[in-house]
């Protein structure tokens, strides 16, 4: 997981999946920046996401993406579980 300083609270770098995508997130496609707005779930574990330009990417929940998320410096958990000081 990658820190940068930014505005209120921080943009970290993180793995993403079908499971664990949130709205808000930032995913880079193609090269091309999206920014989720909605999700809904499909069967099997996937997801159906909405992006905030109105294209659509269909995740399955073998699919892994990298995606920045501005965080709170406090919830920043790094990869053994304990807050990053």
């Amino acid at each position: 997981m990658t820190a940068v300083s930014a505005g209120a609270g921080v943009m970290v770098t993180v793995e993403v999946d079908a499971s664990t995508i949130r709205r808000g997130d930032q995913l880079l496609v193609g090269g091309q920046a999206f920014t989720v707005q909605d999700m809904s779930a499909l069967p099997q574990g996937g997801k159906r996401v909405q992006f905030a330009t109105g294209e659509i990417l269909t995740l399955r929940p073998t699919t892994v993406l990298w995606a920045t998320r501005r965080q709170t410096p406090h919830r920043i958990r790094t990869r053994s579980g304990n807050a990053a000081r």
